[in-house]
């Protein structure tokens, strides 16, 4: 069918974002609880978001069309 759009996936577009230059980003786990035991660098490099590993961008930009 001719004309038909492609439909977002709502748990991606929830847990990933592309960035201006076309990357995608995911968070990191492990920033939800038991915090008290991780020292303050740790849980701050968790809190920043990091690149998506090259073998699955394939996968979430399929489910990211737009």
């Amino acid at each position: 069918m001719a004309g038909q759009k492609l439909k977002t996936h709502k748990g991606v577009k929830k847990r990933f974002r592309k960035t201006g230059t076309g990357k995608l980003m995911r968070n990191k786990a492990n920033k939800r609880h038991i915090l008290t035991k991780k020292n303050r660098s740790r849980k701050r490099r968790l809190g920043r978001p990091t690149p998506v590993a090259p073998g699955d961008v394939y996968r979430i930009a399929a489910l990211l069309p737009n």
